[in-house]
């Protein structure tokens, strides 16, 4: 089911004075998961769309009255990444399998999607982000051997992780959607620092694999940076105008994805350490 409310997103300078409480009931989404439901929010970056499915038994994607069509994909496009066990996505009739952490992405003109799990005692878990599109590219899937995987950071820094990329220029094509995941070594607790903010594309990421540990999520103008608490399956809502990096308590995997005006992912303007406040 989807969130009736749609997350609005505050000018850059309200958020300065935002209590606890006012921070997380606008940037923080938690509970994707619970089974046989999808949970959905529709926000206002760039029209992106947050959910999670985790199925024992088929759940279809259903349509909202936000999306002002006859069906939810009818202009829209929709990646998922599969965080559980072993399961499968069918849209209109074909059958994506899907191991953990394989992607898939689905055009434009969807008409019928299942989420499925091939092991109801070991659910498959789904994320999944939905943009705007304008034209319908092929419905693919692909695993993480085949996403070209880019090595970053060092030990030293304890940002050791590699990216994965799965939904862009190079891999799978979009309208304008982008989407995959990076994976911090062990020993290795920062991620996406020095951080860097991008006018042209908004972000969403989603934490998981913590297990019992905790990441703060840091957010808000270089200048009057902000925080948010994470746990284990957790989502950060970042603005264009806003840095996205965190560190946790242990290492962890976090899937972004973004939309705007461009696809190019190394699209940023970086943010200088010494400069952050």
């Amino acid at each position: 089911m989807f969130d009736d409310a749609i997350r609005r997103m505050p000018r850059p300078q309200e958020i300065r004075t935002f209590t606890t409480e006012q921070l997380r009931e606008t940037f923080h989404v938690q509970g994707l998961f619970a089974p046989d439901r999808l949970r959905g929010v529709f926000t206002d970056l760039d029209r992106l769309v947050v959910g999670g499915v985790m199925p024992r038994r088929p759940v279809a994607l259903p349509n909202h009255k936000e999306t002002g069509r006859a069906f939810f994909l009818e202009r829209r496009e929709l990646g998922t990444i599969n965080v559980g066990g072993p399961g499968r996505v069918v849209a209109d009739g074909k059958t994506f399998p899907l191991e953990r952490l394989d992607c898939v992405y689905l055009p434009m003109d969807t008409r019928s999607v299942s989420f499925e799990s091939a092991d109801e005692s070991n659910p498959a878990k789904f994320y999944f982000l939905s943009c705007p599109a304008h034209a319908a590219h092929p419905a693919a899937m692909m695993k993480p051997k085949d996403a070209a995987p880019v090595p970053l950071g060092s030990q030293a820094a304890a940002n050791k992780r590699t990216i994965y990329k799965y939904i862009h220029t190079g891999g799978l094509q979009s309208c304008q959607l982008v989407m995959g995941f990076t994976a911090l070594e062990e020993g290795s607790v920062w991620n996406s620092f020095p951080p860097h903010t991008h006018w042209r594309r908004s972000e969403i990421y989603f934490y998981f694999d913590l297990g019992d540990n905790i990441l703060a999520h840091l957010m808000g103008e270089p200048q009057a940076t902000r925080h948010l608490f994470l746990h284990n399956e957790e989502v950060a809502l970042s603005p264009n105008w806003s840095i996205h990096c965190g560190c946790g308590t242990g290492h962890y995997k976090f899937i972004w994805g973004m939309a705007g005006e461009n696809q190019t992912f190394d699209d940023m303007d970086g943010v200088k350490p010494l400069d952050l406040r």
